[in-house]
């Protein structure tokens, strides 16, 4: 567990953290108060019993309003420290999670490929809401009982040092099976909490690729693997009821044990005048708390490690460096930027496959407003060519350099946000209007600007044919719309920065003959005055390339 890093969370947030501890503490102590009230009544109950009623009202009024007053302030310390806490832990917890969230989508693209997306969402929310559970207990819950147990073991040797020297020779053997058990079920619950864990990134990589399971007619053996996901962490769930079931009823038993000792003893005591009625129901009320406080302890420390380690697992990935960095660099003036590029004898092996090279001293040339096409077989490297050149990848041996300049020490949002232009296989468009999807390639674009970049597209036409047009919600990953269509928003996205370097990943490889003519128009007039690297497939997609480069295991062929 980082503290450090988790004290850079905390300390915007000292102030009312500090005002709830000290309300906190004003309610334990109240707490521990409440008993030496309580039986300062009973004593006067005791003495009025065989009184008149006039006398008896006037006798318990003093103390039934001390108690009363005792009772109101305790409620509004308890209400002001749990509100603080409220806003600490959610404070907290919130910043904790935008700085997750930034400091995932700083990672590597190689990152992503070891990780589940499920695990990661887990991390976002499961984890962080773990933490701030167990944050705000241990303040609360963790003070109070602390605070509550000191100060009424001092109220209770007080009120009786024989029955406080029995309680302390039974609480210290209950506390330390409490413990043992409580050990075996934070054990239980960190493997129930994993298989958890598990089943969500089981759902998560189904539910988001419905569309593969479906067309395969798999969802009963999906179906299958995540109940049986589901049905392992149910089984873990039931060991850990039943054993939380168990350690409940022996709890139960021990302190309705110790109530009764008390009784029994101090009634001994009552009967040789040691001790009078009302000190017998302080010591009842004070011992009860003692062990109510000294079971939320218990409790809390299983909740607290629970805790640690989800704040852990959320610090481990807050602290992770990516080997490539967002931003920092040099850049290369957009007057002089030429679009020349050059791959010098580079070697690369994907980091989930250190063994196994994707490309083997690979060397090409792009010259500037070229089309270079590059064909081949499947997992011959085309794909991990554009790769590299968006800086997705660092490769393993050699170098790529832009106008004479080595990519590695250009910065990379600069090249990626302004350079090139990437057109993917398969587009991913977000769940919002077509306007924001296209706009997503230049945040400040205006209007117009999105609007030239779709009849560049090819995609104006068919956008303003949609009742709301621009303003047409696309669905998650753009489902609303046919691939061509999809195709060509993806290609005004790229378009709308401008970029002097356009990479094509097999851009029509999955398009019917009639989307693929359309989509293909906007690639050539997109071509236009650019450096183009053009992977593909198809005769008709390479036919207008200035050069075409043959790629078969790693190397170029021909």
């Amino acid at each position: 567990f980082d503290w450090p890093l988790f004290w850079t969370f905390l300390r915007p947030q000292l102030l009312a953290l500090s005002a709830a501890v000290v309300l906190a503490l004003g309610a334990a102590l109240l707490n521990v108060r409440i008993p030496v009230l309580l039986g300062q009544l009973v004593n006067v109950v005791a003495r009025c019993a065989r009184g008149h009623i006039a006398g008896y009202l006037q006798e318990v009024r003093r103390p039934a309003l001390r108690l009363l007053a005792v009772y109101c302030l305790q409620g509004l310390l308890t209400f002001g420290y749990i509100a603080l806490l409220a806003r600490v832990g959610e404070r907290v917890a919130g910043n904790m999670r935008k700085a997750l969230f930034v400091s995932l989508l700083r990672q590597d693209v190689a990152f992503f490929d070891a990780s589940r997306t499920g695990q990661l969402v887990n991390r976002l929310t499961a984890d962080i809401q773990e933490f701030k559970s167990s944050f705000k207990l241990t303040i609360s819950q963790g003070l109070r009982s602390g605070t509550q147990t000191a100060g009424c073991f001092v109220s209770l040797y007080l009120l009786s040092p024989k029955l406080t020297g029995l309680l302390l020779v039974a609480l210290p053997a209950l506390v330390g099976a409490g413990a043992l058990i409580g050990a075996i079920l934070r054990s239980l619950s960190r493997r129930a909490q994993e298989q958890v864990a598990k089943a969500t990134g089981v759902a998560d990589e189904v539910l988001g690729n419905v569309r593969t399971v479906r067309a395969f007619a798999m969802e009963e053996r999906q179906a299958g693997l995540y109940c049986a996901e589901v049905d392992r962490a149910g089984r873990l769930s039931e060991r850990l009821g039943l054993g939380i079931a168990a350690f409940q009823g022996l709890s139960n038993l021990a302190l309705n044990g110790i109530v009764l000792g008390t009784i029994f003893v101090g009634g001994s005591l009552m009967a040789g005048d040691e001790l009078s009625p009302g000190d017998l129901m302080s010591f009842l009320v004070a011992s009860q708390t003692v062990q109510r406080s000294m079971a939320n302890i218990s409790i809390l420390l299983g909740q607290v490690v629970r805790g640690l380690s989800a704040g852990a697992r959320v610090f481990e990935l807050l602290t992770l460096e990516p080997s490539v960095a967002l931003r920092g660099g040099g850049s290369i003036p957009s007057h002089s930027l030429l679009g020349h590029i050059r791959f010098h004898h580079v070697s690369f092996s994907y980091p989930t496959r250190p063994g196994y090279l994707v490309l083997r001293d690979f060397s090409l040339t792009l010259p500037p407003c070229k089309t270079v096409a590059i064909v081949g077989p499947s997992g011959g490297g085309k794909s991990t060519v554009a790769a590299l050149l968006e800086r997705f990848y660092e490769p393993t041996q050699g170098t790529i350099t832009l106008d004479g300049h080595d990519i590695s020490s250009l910065d990379p949002s600069w090249l990626r946000g302004q350079v090139i232009g990437f057109i993917s296989q398969e587009p991913v468009l977000f769940g919002t209007t077509i306007m924001e999807n296209i706009r997503f390639g230049k945040p400040g674009a205006s209007d117009a600007e999105v609007y030239a970049a779709a009849q560049l597209a090819n995609a104006d036409g068919f956008i303003r044919s949609f009742p709301e047009g621009y303003d047409t919600v696309v669905g998650e990953r753009g489902v609303a719309l046919s691939g061509g269509q999809k195709q060509r928003i993806a290609i005004a996205r790229a378009l709308l920065k401008d970029p002097a370097i356009l990479v094509l990943d097999e851009a029509t490889s999955a398009l019917d003959a009639q989307s693929e003519q359309l989509v293909q128009e906007a690639l050539d007039r997109a071509a236009a005055g650019r450096t183009v690297l053009l992977i593909a497939h198809r005769l008709s997609t390479i036919r207008a390339a200035d050069l075409i480069v043959v790629l078969a295991q790693g190397r170029v062929a021909e």
